[in-house]
């Protein structure tokens, strides 16, 4: 499948300096940022510096060094904030949405970590 990237995106904007955000932590291929509308008392972004829009694009067409960078940015804003459980947290929540029935609303690919409170199922049954 052939992506083409919009540039004028909300993340290409913040990742170029023309939208500010609260910056969480900042690596050579990624960007995790506080949501600006967050769903649950710790909701960050996690982003990649380069023109993706999908998990699977990404997956596919990013270099070794931006899928372990991206791995391990979410990694360490895990360890940052300590939310995983059994070191201290009360445990997390990672969300990806790729693509319209999944409703993604920003097309640049983006994790979510969602921690904080008891956050329910995911989807009911």
């Amino acid at each position: 499948m052939a992506y083409e990237y919009d540039d004028q995106n909300i993340f290409a904007k913040i990742l170029r300096g023309d939208i500010p955000n609260d910056t969480v932590l900042e690596t050579d291929h990624s960007l995790a940022f506080n949501d600006i509308a967050p769903q649950a008392p710790v909701h960050v972004l996690v982003i990649p510096r380069g023109p993706y829009i999908t998990w699977d694009q990404f997956s596919a067409e990013a270099s070794d060094a931006e899928i372990i960078d991206y791995t391990r940015t979410i990694q360490q804003v895990i360890d940052k904030l300590d939310l995983a459980p059994g070191a201290g947290g009360q445990g997390y929540r990672l969300i990806v949405n790729s693509g319209e029935a999944a409703i993604q609303e920003v097309p640049h690919l983006h994790t979510h970590i969602l921690s904080g409170r008891r956050l329910g199922r995911m989807l009911p049954r």
